[in-house]
């Protein structure tokens, strides 16, 4: 499963490739990473067919993890890709406003990767 991780932190990379580490040398998950809402927009135009899935977070300088949310929903349609918002703010709005614009789940960090293992398995 291709996944697109979109989050402004670099470290993010590291991060997944360490904990994934063995989901990817099975093959299992395939990860690209954005560092922005722009690049995520610009990997989706040119690859749109391998993302499987999207890990986005939602507070991000220039365009936020929302508004890219909206834009995947609106342009990706076939097939729609999951969105998954991942924030370290859990709050109501940011939830509600999420799911409200097309989201497939909500993450809260610090991420509880054993959880997140078991949600993209389940996809």
């Amino acid at each position: 499963m291709k996944i697109l991780v979109v989050d402004d932190e670099k470290d993010v990379q590291t991060l997944f490739q360490q904990r994934f580490r063995k989901e990817i040398k099975n093959g299992d998950f395939d990860f690209a990473f954005a560092y922005s809402g722009d690049e995520a927009l610009d990997y989706l135009n040119r690859l749109a067919h391998e993302a499987v899935l999207i890990l986005s977070d939602i507070n991000m300088p220039g365009m936020s993890g929302l508004e890219l949310l909206k834009k995947i929903k609106s342009k990706y349609e076939n097939p729609p890709p999951v969105v998954m918002m991942i924030t370290a703010y859990g709050d109501s709005e940011n939830y509600k406003t999420a799911m409200s614009l097309g989201a497939d789940d909500f993450i809260t960090k610090p991420v509880d990767f054993n959880l997140l293992k078991e949600k993209l398995k389940a996809i």
